[in-house]
């Protein structure tokens, strides 16, 4: 079985405390056409470098339907700033359009078989996964910036279009696990396309 879940499968649901003070859950977005659900933290540089373009993206497709959550799954053993702590200064700053929420315990982002952060996961209205992987093909830089795989892939769905290219690579920091090396990643996990 694939580590990370497969063009298809259902939304894994997910019960976890958010930045608001408030706990979440999947079914708490059914009043969403469409949900995306991507893996996220406070510190890599691919996080920070695309965060805007992100923003941008939930803010651009909020009228349409879409409604974005935001996972913190790593392991401040790694990084202690990617403390729940610190995810709510974060946001206090600048707040984001999106559910920012915890996964301490890391069940959500081996549910979802998140690789790295960022990593995007977008579901239909039924809750089937249509597209997984990269934001962008640059996280890092935005003005390096050419394919922007996360708009594409929400401006066909919206439109009722089927997803061109509905898996790419994600591309950023490994997910911190508990008790492992900051780059370890899990045996069953792999690139998503082979190049």
């Amino acid at each position: 079985m694939a580590f990370t879940l497969s063009l298809g499968d259902k939304a894994p649901d997910f019960a976890l405390p958010g930045v608001d003070g408030k706990f979440h859950t999947l079914a708490e977005f059914a009043g969403a056409k469409y949900l995306v659900v991507f893996f996220t933290c406070n510190h890599c540089p691919a996080v920070l470098g695309s965060n805007p373009g992100t923003r941008a993206t939930a803010e651009k497709f909020q009228s349409q339907g879409v409604a974005f959550v935001g996972i913190n799954a790593n392991t401040i053993l790694a990084h202690a700033g990617d403390s729940f702590k610190q995810m709510i200064e974060i946001n206090k700053e600048s707040p984001f359009p999106w559910a920012y929420l915890r996964d301490e315990a890391q069940i959500a982002a081996l549910a979802y078989g998140a690789l790295r952060t960022p990593h995007f996961f977008v579901f239909d209205q039924d809750r089937k996964l249509v597209y997984t992987g990269r934001g962008v093909d640059n996280p890092f830089d935005a003005a390096k910036v050419k394919v922007n795989d996360l708009d594409n892939a929400l401006t066909e769905l919206v439109a009722g279009k089927p997803v061109t290219t509905p898996l790419t690579n994600p591309v950023g920091c490994n997910v911190k696990w508990e008790g492992y090396d900051e780059h370890w990643m899990p045996a069953d996990a792999c690139d998503l396309v082979l190049n």
